[in-house]
């Protein structure tokens, strides 16, 4: 990546979850070194959200997914970080032998209950498991383009024992 393009105000996380496993990465470097994470970085200036999930998946990870739901945001006084899920499309998952040094996927039930799998990564597993949140939904432009943009939220969400969610 060139670090001169990155926006260290806006990151992003793509949850990718496929026949049961979930996608994580070991870490390298920082607080986050020997943690299994879900894959995402920094957008580049210009990114959009989306196009950065994309973007990060195929470098760190070397899959091709197409990011969905929001299901999650992290706002803080300088900064944002959201996180999608993502839809996985095609690829065999290895590490970049930069950010990360292994790329595993990995049973659901075992993420969640592994120490080196930290909470908010294991909050990101479990919202990617619901049904609803915020989906894509387009709309017209007055030029008559199509955007995409927009998410709104959708109420078909499964019962937790906490009753946070509704259906």
């Amino acid at each position: 990546m060139n670090h001169e393009n990155t926006d260290w105000s806006r990151s992003v996380a793509g949850v990718v979850l496929k026949e049961g496993k979930v996608l994580l990465c070991r870490h390298t470097y920082g607080g986050g070194k020997g943690l299994l994470i879900v894959p995402g970085g920094y957008l580049e200036r210009g990114e959009t959200p989306e196009e950065a999930v994309r973007r990060e998946l195929r470098e760190e990870t070397g899959i091709t997914a197409e990011p969905g739901r929001l299901l999650a945001v992290r706002f803080g006084t300088k900064d944002w970080y959201a996180a999608f899920a993502a839809e996985y499309v095609s690829g065999q998952a290895r590490p970049d032998g930069d950010e990360n040094d292994l790329v595993v996927w990995m049973n659901v039930e075992e993420a969640l209950a592994r120490e080196d799998v930290p909470g908010l990564t294991k909050a990101l597993i479990q919202r990617a498991q619901e049904d609803g949140g915020f989906v894509p939904q387009s709309y017209g432009t007055p030029s008559g383009r199509t955007e995409t943009d927009l998410y709104g939220f959708s109420q078909r969400m499964k019962k937790r024992e906490d009753n946070y969610a509704t259906e």
